[in-house]
């Protein structure tokens, strides 16, 4: 099993998902008492959050580059980086190591093309959903976007960064991601991708009657994927 690096705390409750799901798979996969041989880097959170509003992309590309940088001295022969948002910076935080980085936006394209599907909805902080740097890869893999009105991106950016990443949950905000969910599908979305590692929280495969495409879960599957791969 190859050893893979975390780049975490972005916020800390997803990092924690991370890693139940990394372990419970490989549980699952190989039986018996085996986990995931996993390093996890966690960053605050504070620095990161305050360059994504400042526009500072420089800044945080530097922050996760030297958490990057210090999981490969560690030993790490692989990484991800725990955040959806934080994939902005993805191409530069890749690009000062020397070891495989498992994109999630590159993971979810694969799994919804595989499903068939061809027009999603999408589901994410302001950033994620106005920027091209995870919408590209969706549309490069031949996907239609739809994204929320302008006043419902604002109102789910809110909810995640005010009560998710400290893993509060509130019905209200339950019921505000089933109606923009909604929404995406009476406009056509044949699923929903879910580009928050936080969002599975709120939102179940049940509430919106198409699929929903958690980007935390497939992240995680294709990490298994390289971990246990031969070779």
């Amino acid at each position: 099993m190859k050893l893979l690096g975390v780049i975490g705390g972005l916020g800390w409750s997803a990092t924690a998902e991370y890693y139940r799901l990394l372990n419970e798979g490989v549980e699952h996969r190989l039986g018996g008492l085996h986990g995931a041989r996993v390093l996890v880097s966690s960053v605050d959170f504070a620095p990161v959050d305050a360059a994504e509003r400042e526009g500072d992309w420089d800044a945080m590309a530097q922050i996760l580059s030297d958490a990057a940088q210090g999981l490969e001295r560690a030993g790490a022969e692989g990484m991800l980086l725990a955040a959806n948002t934080m994939h902005a910076v993805a191409d530069q935080v890749a690009g000062s190591v020397d070891i495989p980085f498992i994109h999630i936006a590159e993971a979810a394209a694969r799994r919804v093309q595989a499903s068939r599907q061809h027009k999603i909805g999408l589901l994410a902080t302001a950033t994620t959903t106005r920027a091209d740097f995870y919408v590209g890869p969706l549309q490069q893999h031949g996907l239609e976007v739809l994204r929320p009105d302008e006043p419902e991106i604002d109102e789910v950016d809110r909810i995640i960064y005010d009560e998710l990443v400290h893993g509060v949950i509130h019905d209200s905000s339950r019921k505000v991601f089933r109606r923009v969910a909604q929404g995406l599908v009476d406009r056509g979305a044949e699923a929903v991708v879910l580009a928050g590692t936080e969002l599975s929280l709120l939102l179940e495969p049940d509430d919106v009657g198409v699929p929903l495409h958690d980007t935390t879960a497939i992240h995680v599957e294709e990490a298994l994927d390289w971990m246990l791969a031969d070779g």
